[in-house]
């Protein structure tokens, strides 16, 4: 299986990428006046975001547990020399779900981590990863 994006330059350092059939405007926000479009880096974020999400609630799901306001804050730091990459991301899931769903929630995540995402492995591959689960 391979994939395929077409992306193509707009104006200033704004650049628009086709991803199956969604439109993502990606723009330099140090070098651009424009602020047409998210930078490239944080878009890895929320790519990581996607990821372990989509994860997490399909595992939820199979595992019957019932849950709400569910989210994912993402915080990374950036090496200070060129290219400057992330080299530390913590993952904080945020979620309403009952007290004995705790476990299953924490399995979820683990199976996310260590088996299903993709993207994370990825990341793993240059950044330290650490991982939060807030209950609330």
């Amino acid at each position: 299986m391979s994939h395929h994006i077409s992306t193509v330059f707009n104006q200033g350092m704004s650049f628009t990428a086709i991803v199956d059939s969604h439109t993502v405007n990606m723009d330099s926000q140090e070098d651009s006046s424009l602020e047409s479009g998210a930078s490239p880096k944080k878009l890895m974020l929320a790519a990581l975001a996607g990821c372990t999400g989509i994860d997490v609630v399909s595992i939820l799901n199979k595992m019957k547990v019932v849950f709400s306001e569910f989210s994912i804050d993402i915080t990374a730091r950036m090496t200070e020399t060129h290219p400057k990459i992330y080299d530390h991301v913590k993952i904080t899931y945020k979620i309403k779900l009952a007290e004995e769903d705790k476990p299953k929630m924490e399995k979820a995540v683990k199976l996310s981590e260590e088996k299903y995402c993709a993207v994370s492995a990825m990341f793993r591959t240059f950044a330290k990863l650490e991982v939060e689960i807030i209950y609330k």
